[in-house]
C-alpha cells in the first residue's frame, strides 16, 4: 500500500468538493480564533486537506508525489514493518508543527484563515534531503540543479525572509516549520543519516 497515494487521494476527496462549497470550506479551514473559542481542535488537521484553488492543490500534490514515493521506500528499508507508522507520523507531525506559528500569532484574529498541505509536504521533502543530501534538486523551469542540502538551506532562508518581510497571504512559516520538523523527526528516527553528509 502506498501511503503517499492514500494521502494524495484524501487531499483530492476533501479539496475538490470544497472548491464549490464555501460552507464546507469554512467548517474545515484553520481558524485559531474558533479553535480557542469553540474548542474546534479538529481544525489543526482538517485544514491541511483543503486547498485554496486548483493551482495550490496541484503544486502540493505534485511535490508530495515526487518526494513521498522515495521517502516511503527509504522508510521501508530503514524501519521494516514500522515504516507506515513513521511515515504517517512524519506527515501528521508536519501538519501540526507547521501550524504553531500561525496559531500563536492569530489566536485573537477572527479574520485569519489557513489551508493547505504545505507544512506536511515540506516535512516529507526535508526528510528526503536528510536521506539523500547530495541528490540534485532544482526548481521547475530552472535548467541547473544543486545538491539537495544546499537547496534545502537556501529554501529555508528564503522562507524565513519572506515570513518576516512579505505581506502575502502565503503562510511561509508553515513551510519553514514543516521543513524543520521533517529533519528533526527523521534524524531522531535514524541518527546515522547524519553521516551521509560526510
Amino acid at each position: 500500500m502506498s501511503m503517499t497515494l492514500f494521502i494524495l487521494s484524501t487531499n483530492l476527496l476533501v479539496s475538490i468538493p470544497a472548491f464549490n462549497n464555501r460552507e464546507l470550506f469554512f467548517k474545515l479551514d484553520f481558524q485559531p480564533y474558533l479553535i480557542i473559542r469553540k474548542q474546534q481542535w479538529y481544525r489543526f488537521l482538517s485544514h491541511a486537506f483543503l486547498h485554496a484553488d486548483w493551482g495550490h492543490l496541484v503544486i502540493n500534490m505534485f511535490v508530495l508525489y515526487q518526494f513521498g514515493k522515495f521517502v516511503e521506500q527509504s522508510f521501508e528499508a530503514l524501519f521494516a514493518d514500522r515504516w507506515m507508522l513513521y511515515f504517517g507520523m512524519l506527515y501528521l507531525g508536519g501538519i501540526l508543527f507547521a501550524t504553531l506559528p500561525g496559531f500563536a500569532r492569530n489566536r485573537d484574529n477572527y479574520n485569519y484563515h489557513g489551508v493547505g498541505a504545505s507544512g506536511a509536504v515540506s516535512a516529507v521533502v526535508y526528510a528526503f534531503i536528510l536521506i539523500e543530501p547530495f541528490a540534485p534538486l532544482g526548481l521547475l523551469f530552472i535548467p541547473f540543479r544543486i545538491p539537495a542540502w544546499i537547496f534545502g538551506l537556501l529554501y529555508l532562508a528564503l522562507e524565513y525572509y519572506l515570513d518576516k518581510n512579505s505581506n502575502s497571504h502565503i503562510a511561509h512559516s508553515a513551510h519553514y516549520y514543516g521543513a524543520v520538523f521533517g529533519v528533526i523527526f527523521t534524524f531522531i528516527l535514524e541518527p546515522q543519516l547524519l553521516f551521509r553528509f560526510f
